[in-house]
């Protein structure tokens, strides 16, 4: 999918960045994988720690401190963040709990937000995978990549 999505920003002059924190760097290094992604992707930005997500993407500390760093809140503000910073037209924005650690109740392994901007609109969306952290990685950059196609066309 990372091919269509790549041909379908040079065909349409749009470029692209990334913010990923639970999959620091899958996100970008799949779109890197197809040539020509270099006329459309001129940055790439892995946020994990939530002093990156500040300092870099301008996600603000009430946002993490109220919601957490795996929350709507802060995917929104990672994605319209790195779409300003990297004066692009689109970004994909992802937060989440890769495991095996780190789950609670409400945000089990495997809960991902991901935040989709284009051309100023953002859209969040919540999804829960399964598997190792190796696989609800993997799962997130394809799910993400496969989503901003979907958004696009």
């Amino acid at each position: 999918m990372e091919e269509q999505l790549v041909k379908y920003l040079i065909d349409n002059k749009l470029t692209i960045t990334t913010a990923e924190s639970c999959t620091g760097g899958m996100i970008s290094s799949s779109l890197v994988n197809v040539p020509g992604a270099s006329w459309v992707l001129n940055e790439a930005h892995i946020t994990y720690a939530n002093e990156a997500k500040m300092k870099i993407l301008g996600v603000k500390k009430k946002t993490l401190d109220t919601y957490g760093a795996v929350s709507e809140e802060t995917a929104y503000e990672m994605a319209e963040g790195a779409a300003k910073i990297a004066d692009a037209d689109c970004a994909i924005a992802v937060t989440g709990v890769a495991g095996p650690d780190g789950g609670t109740k409400d945000k089990p392994v495997g809960t991902v937000y991901a935040g989709f901007y284009i051309k100023g609109k953002i859209v969040v969306e919540r999804y829960n995978f399964d598997g190792d952290r190796y696989e609800v990685r993997r799962q997130t950059a394809d799910k993400t990549i496969n989503r901003l196609y979907e958004l696009l066309v």
